[in-house]
């Protein structure tokens, strides 16, 4: 797949990024205020880590029964989602702090999360947050024929049913990191010369990754079961429920923000040639929910604040409540769309609509 021949235009007669941009900056500049994370950020930090590992560490001391053990399980799932989009998006993403080693740490704790920074870097650093809902590119938008998320998917007769069964298959999303899913993306990014910052060293990033899945297993699974002397079948359950509640969550999550009725998914033309510059791709393939719940905003890392995200992934989310008010205002002024559902709920119901739609069979255009 050759990305590079994807190109979208340098420029726009409307300048709309140019202006968004010394907007966005001034507001920094003039309230003296860094554009990577704060106090803010560290206490939601501390929050969302104990939400995650206070659960495990009460399974370890093994003082609950079965029943409150499942619960904690779910709790630590709860937590493990918190943790990706609170603390490892903005590390692996270089807001969380201006301090390089930091945002390495906070991004290393995908590891625990049962992924890998260099996969991860790739697949959504560049892949996502370039070729946003392009099909073919973007593979946040691919799942492997079983959902049809956009309209250029191959239909399937089972797709009619899709909106049913859609939220059960969300849920296996982290496992499948676990068992499969980062294995074969490693070979075919490495095999296509994908990277993020740097050229890419197989060996190392092999080594990486069996490394710490190795040692994962060893916290999730032989940890536990060595301490709790319990049915090995009972913690693979445990597992299986903690991971299938982050999958829910995150997924969910997800394709809230570009997965619904008023987003695009824009195609080149012959040439590889984008309609619209990248920016401005960004406004209609992306959507914002829940911006006045300060309670989604807080857990979910403000990824309720998408369209900001996209245009500006170099700035901490704790910042986009604030800057989300110059992003509408200018796009708006500028004659572009600022899509977004006034509540999470509007969003869900949207993005559930938009697969019952999808899972219609296509019209037959007979030339």
């Amino acid at each position: 797949m050759d990305y590079s021949a994807i190109r979208f235009p340098k420029t726009d007669n409307t300048d709309f990024f140019k202006t968004l941009n010394a907007r966005v900056n001034a507001y920094f500049q003039q309230n003296n205020v860094s554009k990577y994370g704060n106090w803010k950020l560290y206490v939601k930090s501390i929050v969302v880590f104990s939400i995650f590992l206070t659960p495990y560490f009460l399974i370890i001391s093994n003082n609950f029964n079965q029943w409150a053990m499942l619960l904690l399980t779910i709790v630590l799932g709860m937590g493990m989602s918190f943790v990706g989009m609170c603390v490892m998006h903005d590390g692996n993403h270089g807001t969380y702090s201006r301090n390089r080693w930091v945002n390495n740490l906070m991004g290393s704790s995908i590891y625990i999360l049962a992924g890998n920074v260099y996969n991860w870097k790739v697949q959504h650093n560049v892949l996502h947050h370039t070729y946003t809902n392009i099909a073919d590119m973007d593979e946040d938008i691919d799942a492997d024929g079983l959902i049809r998320l956009h309209k250029h998917d191959k239909w399937k007769r089972f797709h009619r049913f899709q909106h049913y069964y859609s939220v059960f298959l969300y849920g296996l999303m982290t496992i499948s990191w676990a068992i499969s899913k980062d294995y074969a993306q490693m070979k075919r990014y490495i095999s296509q010369g994908l990277s993020f910052e740097k050229k890419v060293n197989p060996t190392k990033e092999w080594t990486i990754l069996i490394t710490t899945k190795v040692i994962y297993l060893l916290i999730w699974i032989v940890l536990p079961i060595v301490l709790l002397d319990i049915a090995w079948w009972k913690v693979f359950i445990g597992f299986f429920v903690m991971h299938y509640t982050a999958g829910v969550i995150l997924s969910v999550v997800f394709q809230l923000a570009h997965v619904v009725e008023n987003t695009e998914n824009p195609l080149p033309d012959d040439q590889g040639n984008m309609e619209n510059t990248w920016a401005v791709h960004q406004l209609r393939t992306t959507a914002n929910f829940a911006r006045r719940n300060w309670l989604v905003s807080f857990f979910v890392g403000g990824l309720n604040y998408q369209i900001e995200h996209h245009i500006f992934p170099n700035i901490s989310h704790v910042h986009y409540p604030k800057i989300s008010e110059i992003v509408k205002q200018t796009a708006l002024e500028y004659g572009l769309p600022y899509n977004e559902y006034r509540t999470t709920r509007e969003a869900i119901v949207s993005h559930f609509r938009m697969l019952r739609e999808l899972g219609r069979q296509p019209a037959v255009v007979t030339a």
